[in-house]
């Protein structure tokens, strides 16, 4: 399993109803898109990494190498509103208002990253999908999100292996036993995945599957004092962000 999927089955909010997580968290990036990126970009970040770091018992490092690689995307992002190309200046230029533009949108991008963190951080996927059939969602769509999940990390285990044996037998040694092996192993990953879809459509054919995948999901009673909070926090900082807002203007 990953990381954040280990810290999600862990989490001290596991037993808490999904939609409370969703509303807190999802919640949160939203209101990170839709409020001015000044201040509200910076507030809801901090509230964000106060409920991840404190309630949510997230671990900073482990919070820390989640978030750098959408950080790093908010940066690739952020990078082309600094030039402008074409005009009288030249092909490339710097844009006039392209370090604003860009410093809005690398607030607003890591401000809703943590949101979408702290839900990822609190909520299994296996809590969550179970649940969206439940919701309306086709119940043959939330089956072949299952099983891609359960492939995919058999898959991952599967690379893991793979690469493991081949430093073994230095397969790593020179730039040539390198490009060997990632040929090696995306060939190998490539059969392994038709043979684990095979052995899967097989195992469910033994077991009766009918079209649609059974599983329990444990009971969870929605808890209306934590939506109560989660909708408090996001109106204090809406008004609070609305209301610097008109200061600084």
């Amino acid at each position: 399993m990953l990381p954040i999927d280990v810290a999600a089955h862990g989490s001290r909010w596991r037993r808490r109803h999904p939609l409370e997580k969703a509303l807190l968290g999802l919640g949160l990036t939203v209101t990170a898109v839709c409020l001015p990126p000044w201040p509200g970009g910076p507030l809801v970040a901090a509230a964000t990494l106060a409920v991840l770091l404190g309630p949510a018992g997230v671990a900073g490092r482990q919070l820390w190498r989640a978030f750098r690689i959408p950080l790093g995307f908010c940066f690739t992002g952020a990078l082309p509103l600094l030039v402008a190309v074409g005009g009288p200046t030249g092909f490339v230029s710097l844009a006039p208002e392209g370090p604003r533009h860009a410093a809005e949108l690398l607030l607003r991008t890591s401000a809703a990253s943590l949101g979408v963190l702290l839900f990822a951080f609190t909520t299994p996927v296996s809590d969550v999908l179970p649940r969206l059939v439940r919701a309306g969602v086709p119940a043959p769509v939330v089956d072949v999100a299952l099983v891609m999940y359960r492939i995919g990390f058999l898959l991952l285990d599967s690379m893991t292996q793979v690469r493991r044996a081949q430093a073994a037998r230095l397969g790593h040694a020179g730039r040539a036993a390198v490009w060997r092996s990632l040929a090696g192993l995306a060939a190998t990953s490539f059969v392994r995945a038709f043979d684990r879809a095979a052995r899967l459509q097989d195992g469910l054919a033994g077991r009766g599957y009918d079209g649609a995948l059974r599983v329990l999901v444990p009971e969870t009673a929605l808890s209306w004092r934590f939506l109560a909070a989660s909708g408090a926090l996001l109106a204090v900082l809406i008004t609070l962000t609305l209301t610097l807002k008109g200061l600084y203007l």
